[in-house]
């Protein structure tokens, strides 16, 4: 029952974080910003998260989940409010930056609480229902803030992704004992440096994927509007073609426990990879509706596995009691790339046009690719799959 209530929060969570993405981008292509500024607006979501991931990891493992979930989606929904009771270009810019200053508190927590219900066996099954979850919220939340903008408005929109994440707020209140009060506890005498992290190469491997698959998953969800406007694709339209992307990752995450038993998670990210690399090249290539919708979800089913595959990696190859600081450390890794990424891209969009946005990304998720080709072929496809046929063992422990 906790895994689901805990599920439950985080979908609704995430349908005002996608959505806010979406109504974002668009809202300010409507007060005239150009492809530099989308990317600006991008990247504010990840600067407290980049600051503060590590800190908020630590929080969850000292302190547990519950109060770090209730105030970062109170964050959140404040990040919400704000430009439905102001409009303009300063609100906007003030709506990611609260959003993602609460949704690091939420999101290290949501992860930590996650790994840490039931037995190490129980773990796969734990993430994979999770990231159905979310596949589910990444393909509600661009629809309904698309249907939404065209149907009430900008400012109406902020107002109903406002709601949504005030519900999490009060079912996190309502039924506080259906959340895990902490994670693993660590010895809070030994001393910990969080560079330590990244001595272990197998996580060391595991945050370099995650920051490279997030490259592609990000620029779609920004982008991809843009792209859709310049076309002129209406935002309904532009929302279907996100959610897209959402429903095909539905469908290989249903796959991603045999997926990952045959071919391990490292093989499935390598393949992953290639899969948007591919995708990526053709993007500018199309101008139909129909075309955009087939070739995202042909992107969905190459990187729809890539998060929860990086997250379960992260969590246990995570050194005993820093579950937390680990997972934390992965989102710094993914922040860094959010900044970066969307900056220089942003750049390159306005100087070039955004063809060359989507043929830069491909080239670097195809890099990626061949630097997870190198790994996989010196042996070090580990899979946690596996691993978990001896129940109530955490391999963790064992090193």
């Amino acid at each position: 029952m906790s895994v689901y209530f805990v599920i439950l929060l985080s979908v609704l969570s995430s349908i005002a974080h996608r959505g806010s993405k979406v109504l974002v981008s668009l809202d300010a292509l409507h007060f005239g910003a150009n492809s530099f500024m989308v990317g600006v607006l991008a990247a504010l979501y990840a600067v407290f998260p980049l600051l503060l991931a590590l800190y908020a990891g630590r929080i969850s493992d000292r302190i547990g989940v519950r109060y770090p979930i209730l105030l970062g989606s109170v964050g959140i929904t404040a990040g919400l409010v704000l430009p439905a009771l102001h409009e303009g270009l300063f609100t906007l810019f003030l709506c990611p930056t609260l959003i993602g200053l609460g949704q690091i508190f939420f999101h290290v927590s949501i992860h930590n609480a996650v790994g840490s219900i039931g037995d190490p066996a129980d773990r796969v099954k734990n993430f994979s229902s999770f990231s159905l979850g979310q596949s589910v919220a990444t393909f509600i939340g661009p629809s309904l803030a698309g249907f939404t903008i065209d149907t009430l408005g900008f400012r109406p929109t902020f107002v109903v992704l406002a709601v949504i994440s005030l519900a999490v707020v009060l079912l996190a209140l309502a039924f506080p004992r259906l959340v895990p009060p902490r994670g693993e506890h660590h010895d809070e005498k030994q001393k910990r440096r969080a560079l330590d992290l990244l001595k272990e190469a197998p996580l060391r491997r595991t945050l370099i994927m995650s920051g490279v698959a997030l490259t592609g998953i990000e620029l779609f969800s920004f982008y991809m509007p843009v792209y859709g406007q310049s076309i002129g694709l209406s935002a309904t339209r532009i929302g279907l073609v996100l959610s897209s992307y959402a429903a095909a990752a539905f469908v290989v995450r249903l796959l991603m426990q045999d997926l990952a038993r045959r071919f391990t998670e490292a093989g499935v990210l390598t393949g992953s990879l290639f899969i948007a690399t591919a995708t990526y090249a053709l993007f500018p290539f199309l101008s139909g509706a129909p075309m955009l919708v087939l070739t995202a979800f042909l992107l969905g089913l190459g990187l729809g596995s890539a998060q929860p595959l990086t997250i379960m990696l992260t969590y246990h190859h995570a050194p005993a009691g820093r579950s937390g600081e680990a997972l934390g450390m992965r989102l710094t890794v993914n922040k860094i790339t959010q900044i970066s990424i969307p900056l220089v891209f942003g750049g390159i969009g306005a100087v070039f046009g955004l063809a060359p946005v989507f043929w830069a990304n491909a080239a670097f998720l195809l890099a990626g690719g061949i630097v997870s080709v190198k790994d996989l072929r010196g042996g070090r496809g580990s899979s946690v799959s596996r691993a978990r046929d001896t129940r109530g063992s955490d391999p963790r422990k064992e090193r």
